[in-house]
Parts: C-alpha cells; sequence; structure tokens
C-alpha cells in the first residue's frame, strides 16, 4: 500500500465496479477505501440507492484496506437503502477488513457473507 501519497486524491488507490444482476446491485471496490478516495465509492453506491437497486451487494474481496471514512459511506448508504426499502450486503472481507468491522460492531448492523456466490445465492 502506498502511504506516500497523503493528502492527494490518488484516483489510482480505488477502483469502484458497479454491474446490475435485476433489482441487485453489485459494487465491488478495490484497493484503499479511507478519507481520500470515499467518494469514489459513496457516489456510484448513492447512484444504486437512487436508481431504485432494492440489494446492494458489496464484494469486498479486491478491498485492501478499509478506514473509518470508509466505513462511515457503507453506513451512510446502508441507512439510505433501507430507508427505501432496500438493503446492503457486504461479502468476501479479507480479514485486515473485517477486522474494523469487529472492532467497531459494523459487522451485526450488515449482512455478511463469506463470499460474493453466497451473497447472491441468499
Amino acid at each position: 500500500m502506498d502511504r506516500g501519497t497523503v493528502g492527494s486524491t490518488n484516483r489510482g488507490r480505488l477502483r469502484v465496479d458497479v454491474r446490475r444482476q435485476e433489482a441487485t446491485a453489485v459494487v465491488t471496490p478495490a484497493g484503499e477505501l479511507d478519507h481520500h478516495t470515499a467518494d469514489l465509492l459513496r457516489e456510484p453506491l448513492e447512484g444504486c440507492v437512487a436508481e431504485g437497486a432494492t440489494r446492494i451487494v458489496v464484494d469486498c474481496s479486491e478491498l485492501e484496506f478499509c478506514d473509518s471514512t470508509g466505513l462511515n459511506v457503507l453506513l451512510g448508504v446502508r441507512l439510505k437503502a433501507e430507508e427505501a426499502g432496500g438493503g446492503v450486503h457486504l461479502a468476501g472481507m479479507r480479514p485486515v477488513v473485517a477486522r474494523v468491522f469487529e472492532i467497531t460492531g459494523a459487522d451485526l448492523v450488515f449482512t455478511v457473507h463469506e463470499s460474493l456466490e453466497a451473497a447472491l445465492a441468499d
């Protein structure tokens, strides 16, 4: 992880892919989710809610890092999705990312799946 870019908005540190499967949106962030890159995930997630996705699955299998700002993005979108009658599911979290959720208790407010396949089958 390149921490030498602190203070920049190095967009290369996070890529976000969004694909739709009927009423489900699968959002895959890849790289580092922190206060420099959080908007790169917030915007497509909020777009999914605005477009009427009733279920958002965040495939975390390519997420290498998540700080409190990234966690707040996910929590905020979860609230917006629930207000719209939907939900946010997390899938395939690496141990380093899962630890942030465990420490803060956020893993208790999300439906967490071992893999993307398990999330889509649920």
